[in-house]
């Protein structure tokens, strides 16, 4: 074990400087002090080594060794922000500065304290300043130990690359100490293996298979992290250890013999030209390593593809770099979430490598691996473009077969059948067993990694990984809580179905989960269960039943006996049983039930091979398809050699045959175990081949090219895997002339495969214009003359991900006459990983890469959805959570239609209720699924399909969710508070049947799963009153409006967000003030950190909340300490989980801090979806000037993010660094910049800051910063200052002495601190105001009333729609350049009035009444036809007026003059009216009665507005609410609502409401 102060030394460069050990932190200060004589030492790190305490304990031991050795000498500190964006000549040239400042000479003595970053750059500062001063090297991540601080490179980064400017420079000394680690993150830290695993393979075999020992602890150890972040490192301190040190001996031997990269110290770049061509492209969201060891991989793939590397060592690289937690190509699941969407053209790949420092001018240069711990040369290799297309692509163009090898020998990789079975039966032995030839693939990997986690055998390897050893246990075997993913392997998922059966509990571990991809989750293993199951086995189905998943109950066993099992579907089911069932309670008699088992010779093969192991299966002889099997223990032969694949083998054999060439097999003769041995017998033979088969060899000769013939009939059920060779093999057999067609039976079980194979087969045959059809059991081939094959068009041959399809028609496509595609080509890896290898270096077969449009034409950044557009929104939710209400709001928004997928059920099938009363709710979930697909090509655009709330229950619905997401749809999860949901569906909704549990365990179970499905989630609180009911519809519009990309754009000027700092809005005391507190602000700021909980249902509700109170765009901000908030600064995976509850909440602004992790926040930004992003940096120490490089630095991490707004706070300690801020901010105009000081002195920033200033307000509890000011303040402050000159508004008409608008108008100026006054105009005349008034340059506009209104639209430049159409205006502006814009806002004080007192924002039935012809009853006509009246009635003393307003209006209106009771009689269904009749008039007796009579179409549910606010309450108000029981609105209210709209024209902000209403009705 290693033990503190341990220290190992290595020789670099003739000189033993480069010092590794654990906790030595006083010997590197003794060592430099004591031999590095100096005046100065200067310690440079950064914030993140500062918070773990390095520096105070560093500084602290330097100290006291100069006080020491040199007392006269002293110690300087100093600290920048980590982080690859700050690795630059700003950095650089303010820490020369800093040196120079303090007076630093040529003696002074740098120590670089830190990751890489600080290492390269600080190594650059040392290399320049004074022309070279002397450094250490102190690295503190495992990558900066074993790679960046050794050998000398420095550099820093430019816009245009990393590291290109730079020198050799050698550090005096290199301390790594491996305490460092304990504080590294986990990401980091495996991160570092990258470099450590390269090390290994190009250089030390001994040490990679050390590595490849100790994967599982390592990450078992890493990964568990103490409540501070730390990691103890105590169980694998000695591998850790060793793993450095050795990396660091490797990499200081090679840069002794080649300081200066004259070619030998190119060999460390293994990897990194392929995955700094990654980097260059997924920096920062993927890490360093992370992209090396992709890199890694695709250059062993390389070395593979051209004859240099085994297919064997190429998988255990993937093994090592996967083991240790390293993504090994871009589908890992875990790179694709945090890259959201990134591609990597290969064209920008090359691109990237072109520039690679290796190169020799325009050729490319990679260094390829022979070996492992071996390269094939003593430098980098020259490799050509298509090569590296290939290897960079999944799809690859087969070009035709021109120069085919006359004769060739192929030993294709061990039998998948036989290695998953060897592997079965070797864990279940005793004893060693050294496998030989086993097949290196997916499979073989699951199935391995399955063994080892269920404790079946001890595993290592030997013959540098072609051989691998399992000491099996005897069939002791432990439940793991690790689910056994095994992707798409059917074999694996079926033998391990019955191998758990067998295994025994761990403590209180007693089940064992085995799962699978997506494809492997519908592959039925229905048969095999059941048999299990009635020999005692407990297994459960998590989604189908018969499929993956399942649960197995551990320690029960087999109990034996007699098992029956239907094998008409599976022989892998027989195999299964037969192999465990050795150790079952009692000797078992299997009987194969339900006729003739499909694949009899896989059967015999598992018996054969059983036999190899010490069990002899006996086969009955009174009973047909029993097998009779003994108790007892596998005994494992001391070796075991794999036969090659004979269904692989079938791919050269089929190669010869279609191009006349010779082909052997050395290795699969007639004495196989494999059915698919008998393929050249069989099939190629009749077909026109010459065979020769001895028991071990297999030789095809092919016949001329093109005189293939077609085979009436083959029976392939013996070997059923190779039926996809046959059928491209028939393809090609013209059997035009004799009228013959190939037909092959005995094939239904392989519908069941990776795929239906017949049906693909048939499918993509027809791409090359050959017709098959399908048989009960098998295919029908139509072949033709090779020289009529069509060329499939792009995107090419589809592989179904079934490495079978694709290596088939990889052998079709090679006649065609020009190159075909074949997709999907990394699938093959399933069972040959080198077959494209073979088919180009053995097979003389050009190949390059293609890639998909999606990518080739991708920019290679962050992908921001497209806009919706048309496309149609699927909402999902409980029943009764809103989905109809939503519906009918985006139809509103955008115009779709309304698709319920319930109605459309019953419309097929007849009542819900009725059809599961009927059935079952499992077929009304079969069925629900088929309406759903069927909707979802149907109502593809311009609809709003509302789901059941139970289709995320069935397994294949939310397949088809997640796949609308996938093609870029919206699935909306409506959700509302449980409670009330649960309430409504016990007591109000009868109409659909009961749900079969308790609703609360109903939401639980399908919280999780509708989470799954959606891309969108809103939550509707409970809403007290119908006001609050308006304003959440309206912030469902924005919503809707936001997440399909239609947002307002980012302020243009003067603007403002209030910073909310409520523990919780839900709160009677703050929710009624929100609308005064967010009065004059154009946003508002949610700051989560401040809430009393960060639970996500909580702060999800915080924001439904707002949204029911608050029309205004939220900003979501989470501040974290050391950026003067209140999060945790270490809680990063909780900061991340509610950003991306944000944006699934269609949130408009994210405030996003730049201290997070730089990888985090560009994963951030790049998930942004239509969210804009702010981004944010606070310094409240008031260090940093604004002409510090801090500032520089963070304003180019918000560029590389791209950010919408840049949000800087500083901290003003003097008054000049107000004036400073607005140097930098004339500097900076990329982007919107809000830029601000904190504190007394640095009010004045706030105050003259142009967009998006943050605000407190005297309601809330505290202001968010110090120095933070009221909308109020600021804008006092902008008139006090000259910034916000003053402007005359002015009521203008006759009469308007009693008007209320100045004091409307005045009220509002004085509440949101404007200059400005709102005067009276007494006036007939247009001309007058326009001579007098509409010249004055401080006139700022003005409220126009009778008799004005139609006069003076001649004065206005542009007019509005409802000035157009209501033709008159009340309301005029000027727009600049000396013309006004004219509106009216009649029309929406009355929208708005109706809409505060609770009537519904748009109608969806019901007509409108206009009562009087005067000038307002225009403007009523077109708020209600807004409403969506259908019809509008007019009623007047006099209908003429009426008649002439009906004509100035278009037809749509569908406006009605009521002259007579007679048509009164006919009217129906009045929901909204507005009465325009003088209030201080009597009315005429005959218009009364008719008033009466249409009032009387209404009642409690109608609504009506009174134009005249004088009266208070006038004859019709009375009448409509007393005999009629309106709802009725006074005047004022009317008045005050079309004054906001005015008040918002006048000055761009909103009027604060409840002061101007007062202001307005304080005399009345």
């Amino acid at each position: 074990m290693v033990k503190e102060n341990e220290l190992e030394k290595v020789e670099i460069l003739g000189s033993k400087t480069i010092h590794v050990g654990y906790k030595i932190s006083s010997h590197i200060c003794e060592e430099i002090v004591s031999k590095e004589a100096s005046s100065t030492y200067v310690i440079i790190t950064d914030t993140n080594l500062v918070k773990a305490g390095h520096l105070d304990t560093f500084s602290a031991g330097i100290k006291a060794s100069i006080e020491k050795h040199r007392p006269q000498s002293r110690l300087l500190t100093y600290v920048v922000s980590p982080g690859e964006s700050n690795k630059n000549r700003r950095t650089k040239a303010a820490i020369e500065d800093f040196l120079l400042s303090k007076g630093c000479t040529r003696d002074t003595f740098i120590i670089a304290m830190g990751g890489g970053v600080i290492g390269d750059m600080i190594g650059f500062v040392a290399a320049s300043f004074m022309r070279g001063v002397r450094f250490v090297q102190v690295p503190t991540t495992l990558l900066a130990m074993v790679d960046s601080s050794i050998g000398g490179k420095t550099a820093i980064d430019t816009p245009l690359g990393k590291n290109f400017i730079g020198a050799f420079w050698q550090p005096r000394y290199v301390f790594a100490d491996i305490s460092f680690l304990e504080t590294l993150p986990e990401r980091e830290f495996i991160n570092g293996m990258a470099e450590v695993i390269k090390t290994a393979a190009i250089w030390n075999e001994d040490e990679f298979t050390r590595l490849e020992k100790n994967t599982k602890q390592f990450l078992q150890v890493v990964t568990n992290r103490k409540a501070n972040g730390h990691v103890d490192l105590s169980p694998i301190l000695d591998h850790i250890f060793k793993l450095v040190l050795e990396s660091i001996k490797v990499k200081a031997e090679v840069v002794t013999l080649d300081e200066r990269e004259g070619g030998l110290r190119n060999l460390l770049n293994w990897g990194h030209s392929i995955g700094h061509a990654y980097e260059a492209i997924l920096t920062p969201q993927a890490l360093h390593g992370e992209c090396v060891s992709i890199g890694s991989i695709k250059e062993a793939e390389l070395s593979r593809y051209l004859g240099i590397l085994s297919p064997v060592a190429v998988a255990r690289l993937s093994k090592v770099f996967s083991g240790y937690g390293l993504p090994v190509s871009m589908d890992d699941k875990l790179l694709q979430s945090r890259i959201n969407g990134k591609v990597c053209p290969v064209d920008i790949l090359l691109k990237k490598m072109a520039i690679d420092k290796k190169n020799d001018g325009s050729k490319k240069k990679v260094v390829l691996l022979e070996r492992i711990g071996k390269c094939h040369e003593p430098k980098a290799s020259y490799v050509n473009d298509e090569d590296l297309r290939v290897i960079l692509t999944d799809n690859v163009f087969v070009h035709p077969f021109t120069k085919p090898p006359k004769e060739f020998e192929v030993t294709p990789p061990g039998s998948k059948s036989i290695s998953n079975r060897a592997l079965i039966l070797a864990a279940l032995g005793k004893g060693q067993c050294k496998i030989k030839n086993l097949l290196h693939s997916d499979d073989t990997q699951y199935m391995l990694a399955a063994v080892a986690a269920l404790k079946g055998a001890h595993i290592s390897w030997e013959d540098n990984g072609d051989t691998v050893v399992l000491n099996g246990n005897g069939g002791k075997l432990l439940a793991t809580e690790d689910e056994l993913y095994l992707g798409n392997a059917g074999t694996a998922s079926r033998f391990l179905t019955s191998v758990a059966a067998l295994v025994d509990t761990n403590g209180s571990v007693d089940t064992i989960t085995l799962t699978g991809n997506k494809r492997m989750q519908e592959r039925p293993n229905g048969p095999l269960i059941e048999a299990l199951r009635s020999n005692g086995s407990q297994i459960k189905c998590l989604n189908n039943e018969g499929s993956l998943p399942v649960v197995v109950k551990c320690g029960q066993g087999l109990k034996g006996g007699r098992i029956e099992l239907s094998a008409t579907i599976s022989s892998q089911y027989v195999s299964s049983i037969l192999m465990c069932a050795p150790y079952a309670k009692e000797p078992v008699t299997l009987a194969l039930v339900g006729g003739k088992p499909i694949s009899q010779l896989y059967v015999d093969m598992t018996i054969q091979m059983m036999a190899a192991f010490g069990i002899k299966v006996t086969k009955s002889k009174t009973e047909e398809y029993t097998y009779h099997i003994p108790q007892g223990q596998y005994k494992n032969p001391s070796e075991y050699v794999v036969e090659s694949d004979a269904s692989s083998a079938t791919y050269p054999l089929a190669f010869a045959a279609l191009t006349g060439t010779k082909c052997t097999i050395p290795n699969i003769g007639s004495s196989s175990l494999q059915g698919d041995a008998r393929f050249a017998t069989d099939v190629l033979r009749p077909m026109g081949c010459k065979v020769i088969q001895t028991e071990t060899a297999t030789t095809v000769q092919g016949p001329p090219l093109g005189q293939l013939v077609p085979l009436p009939h083959v029976d392939m059920e013996p070997m059923t895997d190779a039926f996809l060779t046959a059928t491209v093999v028939a393809a090609v057999a013209d059997g035009s002339k004799s009228k013959q067609t190939t037909k092959i039976t005995g094939i239904a079980n392989q519908r069941v495969k990776e795929c239906n194979r017949i049906e693909a087969m048939i499918t993509q045959l027809a791409k090359f214009g050959v017709t098959a059809t399908e048989l009960d059991d098998g295919i029908e081939i139509h072949g033709v003359d090779y020289k009529q094959l069509k060329v499939p068009q792009a995107p090419g041959v589809y592989s179904y991900d079934d490495h079978r399809v694709a290596m088939s028609f990889s052998l079709l496509a090679g006649l065609c006459p020009e190159p075909a595609i074949i997709q999907e080509r990394h699938c093959t890896a399933k069972t040959w990983p080198g077959w494209w290898d073979v088919l180009h270096t053995e097979l003389n077969t050009a190949l390059d890469g293609d890639e998909p449009a999606s990518i080739s034409q991708s920019s290679s950044k962050s992908v921001v959805p497209a806009k919706n557009g048309n496309k149609s929104i699927v909402l999902i939710g409980m029943r009764a959570a809103g989905k109809t209400t939503m519906s009918g709001i985006i139809s509103e928004v955008n115009g779709m239609e309304f698709v319920d997928l319930d109605s459309l059920f019953e419309e097929q099938f007849g009542d819900i209720k009725k059809f599961i009363q009927a059935n079952s709710w499992a077929d009304f979930r079969k069925k629900e699924l088929e309406v759903a697909t069927a909707a979802f090509k149907k109502y593809a655009e311009g609809h709003v399909i509302s789901t059941g709330g139970g289709i995320v229950e069935t397994p294949a619905a939310r397949d088809l969710l997640k796949s609308y997401i996938k093609s870029g749809g919206i699935v909306l999860h409506l959700h509302r508070n449980i409670e009330e949901t649960i309430n409504f569906l016990s007591e109000k909704d009868t109409s659909r049947p009961a749900y079969a549990e308790e609703i609360v365990e109903v939401w639980k179970r399908r919280e999780p799963l509708y989470n799954e499905c959606s891309n969108y989630y809103f939550f509707s609180p409970h809403c007290s009153t119908t006001k609050e009911f308006n304003t959440l519809k309206k912030s469902m519009g924005h919503f809707i409006s936001e997440i399909t990309g239609e947002s307002d754009p980012v302020p243009n000027k003067r603007s403002y967000f209030v910073c909310l700092t409520f523990p919780t809005l839900k709160d009677e005391k703050v929710l009624p003030n929100i609308e005064a507190i967010t009065s004059g602000s154009n946003a508002v700021e949610l700051r989560v950190d401040l809430l009393q909980s960060y639970e996500p249902h909580f702060v999800a509700e915080q924001i439904a909340l707002l949204r029911n109170h608050t029309e205004l765009p939220i900003i979501f901000t989470i501040r974290t300490q050391s950026q003067g908030g209140s999060f945790p600064d270490d809680e990063v995976s909780n900061i991340e989980e509610l950003i991306l509850l944000a944006y699934k909440m269609g949130i408009a602004y994210l405030d996003l801090e730049l201290s997070l992790p730089e990888g985090l926040l560009d994963t951030i930004a790049s998930k942004r979806r239509f969210t804009k992003i702010i981004g944010s940096h606070h310094d409240f120490s008031g260090e940093f000037k604004w002409t510090n490089a801090e500032w520089e630095n963070k304003y180019q991490l918000d560029m590389n993010i791209d950010v919408d707004i840049v949000k800087f706070v500083g901290t003003a300690t003097s008054f000049n660094d107000n004036f400073e801020l607005e140097s930098f901010r004339s500097k900076h105009t990329e982007k919107p910049l809000i830029a601000i000081n904190m504190g007394e002195k640095g009010k004045l920033a706030r105050i003259v800051n142009p967009i998006l200033t943050p605000v407190t307000h005297p309601l809330l509890p505290n202001a968010s910063a110090p120095g933070q000011l009221s909308v109020k303040q600021i804008h006092q402050s902008l008139s006090e200052i000259g910034d916000l000159p003053s402007k005359k508004f002015y009521i203008v008409g006759e009469p308007i002495s009693h008007s209320r608008s100045p004091a409307l108008h005045n009220t509002g100026y004085k509440e949101l601190g404007l200059p400005h006054e709102m005067l009276r105009f007494e006036t007939s005349d247009a001309a007058k105001i326009h001579k007098e008034l509409l010249s004055d340059p401080n006139f700022g506009g003005a409220a126009i009333t009778i008799p004005l209104k139609i006069d003076m639209l001649k004065y206005v430049d542009e007019l509005s729609d409802s000035g157009k159409v209501i033709g008159a205006i009340n309301t005029i502006y000027p727009v600049g350049k000396g013309k006004f814009a004219g509106t009216n806002t009649d029309w929406l004080g009355i929208v708005n009035s109706f809409i505060r007192n609770s009537a519904p924002a748009k109608i969806s039935s019901g007509n409108g009444l206009i009562i009087g012809g005067g000038g307002t009853s225009r403007a009523a006509l077109y708020a209600l036809h807004s409403m969506g009246c259908k019809k509008i009635y007019m009623l007047n003393r006099t209908a003429s007026k009426l008649l002439d307003i009906k004509k100035d209006f278009p037809a749509s209106y569908n406006v009605e003059v009521l002259e007579s009771l007679e048509q009164i009689e006919a009217v129906s269904d009045v929901k909204l009216a507005v009465c325009t009749v003088p209030g201080n008039l009597e009315i005429d007796s005959g218009l009364l009665t008719k008033i009466k009579a249409v009032l009387a179409k209404g009642g409690k549910e109608s609504f009506l507005i009174e134009a005249a606010y004088k009266p208070l309450v006038t004859a019709v108000m009375k009448l409509a609410k007393v005999e009629f029981h309106w709802n009725v609105i006074p005047g004022r209210e009317m008045l005050v609502n079309q004054g906001v709209v005015q008040f918002g024209l006048f000055t761009g902000f909103d009027a604060p409401y409840k002061p101007i209403y007062d202001a307005v009705v304080s005399d009345n």
